[in-house]
């Protein structure tokens, strides 16, 4: 019997479970060995092959359990040919608009639904939250506008449960302050790698200002900082956020867990 609460259990990069209110979310799987796929064309260290690290369990036991697949787009570090061979052909999967929907469904996926607003499953409401992935400058770039493309973010929330917001591929935006001044987001997922495209000095993502900047925002919430040190392109690593959290005395409440580990809200 599933049990209710939140909890986030960290597997690599951008990929984890959500476990929230006994329904267990997979989010964005990247289920390749360490060095399948060749680095991101055009980006910093695009040399070095990717993923840069094993998984920390096989993906059998990544699957057991899972009721459900969020993927927040289709970049190969958030759904790959690994993770579409080798998942249920049944699951259901949400997505943030039809294009995403397609390419799912032309994998053999026969559940997919568009998180066009809110959704309700498994007692848990479902909310997109757009996302903005890169700056004004990189979308003014049509060559870069269409490599970056659309994301999102979900808000998961429940009656007596922890409201968590799960950031997705953004950078910080109105939009992201807004969610956090209406939700109040008890828990924040936060992609800090601080992804970096070649010609451009800002990132594709957040980093550790944006944990910064999250902590001040909302001085009560929790803070969960992902999807580093495992792709050839981000620049910031666990150890960088874990220094800014000492710095600013905020340890206690900005995790950054290991591949494998689970932090318990």
């Amino acid at each position: 019997m599933k049990t209710k609460g939140v909890s986030y259990q960290q597997l690599r990069s951008a990929t984890g479970k959500v476990i929230y209110n006994g329904t267990t979310f997979l989010i964005d799987p990247m289920l390749a060995e360490k060095g399948r796929y060749e680095g991101f064309a055009g980006t910093f260290n695009a040399e070095v092959r990717n993923p840069t690290v094993e998984l920390p369990e096989s993906k059998e036991e990544i699957m057991e359990g899972v009721d459900a697949v969020i993927v927040t787009h289709t970049h190969l570090d958030h759904w790959d040919e690994a993770a579409q061979r080798f998942i249920d052909k049944e699951l259901p999967f949400f997505v943030q608009d039809e294009a995403d929907a397609a390419a799912i469904r032309k994998a053999g996926f026969k559940n997919v639904t568009v998180l066009d607003g809110s959704a309700a499953f498994g007692g848990v409401t479902l909310t997109r939250v757009e996302g903005t992935h890169g700056t004004q400058a990189m979308y003014d770039d049509a060559a870069a506008a269409e490599l970056l493309g659309e994301s999102m973010g979900v808000v998961f929330a429940a009656p007596d449960e922890k409201t968590v917001y799960l950031l997705g591929d953004t950078v910080w935006t109105p939009r992201v302050s807004k969610t956090l001044r209406t939700v109040k987001p008890d828990v924040l997922i936060m992609n800090t790698g601080y992804a970096k495209m070649l010609g451009y000095n800002e990132s594709i993502i957040m980093g550790t200002a944006d944990v910064a900047k999250a902590a001040a925002f909302l001085p009560e919430a929790e803070i969960v900082a992902v999807h580093m040190d495992a792709i050839n392109h981000c620049t910031v690593s666990r150890k960088n956020v874990r220094a800014l959290a000492k710095m600013l005395k905020i340890e206690d409440r900005v995790h950054v867990p290991e591949d494998g580990e689970t932090v318990e809200f």
